[in-house]
């Protein structure tokens, strides 16, 4: 079981900056993949960034150049540095963490979101 607590939302005005963290409850280099994905109010949620144990990074286009995914593994904690802030970065951002687990394939574990918006 892994367990992972966001931190780090807020309100924040355009072109602001936040950095959200995520700590598991295990060591992230047993976690194969750590991501953040976010939900905006009537919409499906949405791959942000992605980074593996292998150190691979994924960010998606929307917010290439703004947004940065980095990992701490002596504190097991995976950050999200979001810069240039825009309205429609508003949303809960969630962290994943995906786990290939022995006998059960790929497992998935979801942290309980923290809220960012973006307003003047």
């Amino acid at each position: 079981q892994v367990q992972l607590v966001e931190s780090g939302g807020g309100v924040v005005q355009p072109g602001g900056s936040l950095r959200l963290s995520c700590a598991a409850s295990v060591r992230i280099l047993t976690i194969n993949v750590m991501g953040w994905y976010r939900q905006a109010p009537g919409k499906q949620r949405e791959l942000v960034a992605t980074t593996t144990s292998g150190g691979s990074i994924n960010i998606a286009d929307s917010v290439k150049g703004r947004f940065t995914i980095s990992r701490d593994n002596a504190e097991n904690t995976v950050y999200l540095q979001m810069n240039s802030l825009k309205p429609e970065d508003t949303a809960v951002y969630y962290c994943k963490a995906e786990k290939v687990l022995y006998g059960s394939g790929w497992v998935a574990y979801w942290g309980q979101g923290t809220q960012v918006t973006v307003a003047s």
